[in-house]
């Protein structure tokens, strides 16, 4: 289902997708993936195990980085080099941090133009950091399906088909 309808200036709900199991959320990822570009930020929101970093896993195969794709829970962030001459993925987990400020203080500022930074748990915290930027909240439901809903904030976004819209995969 597509809601087109602006809440804020430069953001809309575009698109919202549903994944029966962690293969179909790797596969969300990979598409994902082929949509980015160096200095994207997608902002992951959802329930403990809904899926954010099964979600990012398929995320970095599509652009195809190095390293296991694993929760950066304890070490906050992790720098993921691609393997194939694309971006790298900058993989954060905002769940242990207090604030934006905290968000500062890791210096994402210094690879964001140059990588794609993926921010889980970081509603509330994240958006800061680039004025352009996919927000994507999960919900995981009872019988382990997940709905995840696309935002595509800002000019960066306009025009890109997303999995989950009228003419996007999904």
């Amino acid at each position: 289902m597509t809601d087109a309808t602006a809440t804020t200036p430069g953001a809309f709900t575009v698109g919202e997708v549903t994944a029966a199991t962690d293969d179909a959320m790797r596969a969300l990822g990979r598409d994902l993936a082929a949509l980015t570009r160096p200095g994207d930020l997608l902002i992951l929101s959802g329930p403990l195990g809904a899926g954010k970093t099964t979600l990012t896993q398929g995320l970095g195969e599509g652009l195809g980085v190095r390293g296991t794709i694993t929760s950066p829970t304890f070490v906050i962030s992790r720098i993921h080099p691609s393997l194939v001459g694309g971006p790298a993925l900058v993989h954060v987990d905002a769940y242990r941090l207090g604030g934006a400020d905290e968000i500062d203080d890791i210096d994402l500022d210094m690879t964001l133009a140059d990588s794609v930074t993926v921010v889980e748990w970081g509603e509330g915290v994240a958006e800061g950091l680039a004025d352009e930027r996919l927000e994507i909240r999960i919900e995981r439901h009872p019988d382990d399906t997940r709905t995840v809903h696309l935002r595509a904030v800002g000019a960066r976004w306009a025009g890109i088909d997303l999995p989950g819209t009228a003419t996007g995969r999904g």
